[in-house]
């Protein structure tokens, strides 16, 4: 069974790369190959796509209709990050399937409106359940 926890990893393994392919963006390298901030790009990419994989999968789990009272509304945001999630995940993998990845082309990916929704729904659903998770006396996932 998923946990909140879990979820609350998953999401921190798509920020930490965001937040480091901002740093590989501002690098100005022409490419990947040879550096060891190359190599962490990609491995983050890849951990951030395994994530997005499942990531809609987990939430589904996650939300139980017999516990969490908005429900209806949570599948129906569900769905939502289900598009955005394919979006992201497509745009990773296109990156990550380039022989050589340039500062440049990360800055674009950074950019991606599919991205940064992707994010904004992360850290949305995050402040809902953890309201959810406040109102019903559980532990707050801050």
């Amino acid at each position: 069974m998923i946990t909140r926890e879990d979820l609350a990893q998953r999401c921190e393994t798509i920020e930490r790369a965001y937040e480091f392919m901002l740093a590989y963006a501002a690098q100005g390298l022409p490419g990947d190959s040879g550096s060891q901030t190359g190599g962490q790009l990609r491995e983050m990419l890849s951990q951030a796509a395994d994530v997005l994989r499942r990531l809609p999968v987990e939430y589904a789990e996650f939300i139980n209709p017999d516990h969490v009272p908005t429900a209806r509304q949570l599948d129906a945001f569900r769905r939502v990050l289900d598009r955005d999630a394919a979006d992201s995940l497509a745009a990773i993998e296109l990156v990550l399937a380039q022989r050589s990845i340039s500062s440049q082309l990360v800055d674009n990916l950074n950019a991606s409106i599919h991205l940064r929704a992707l994010l904004t729904d992360l850290f949305l659903i995050d402040e809902v359940l953890n309201g959810l998770s406040q109102a019903a006396g559980g532990p707050s996932n801050s």
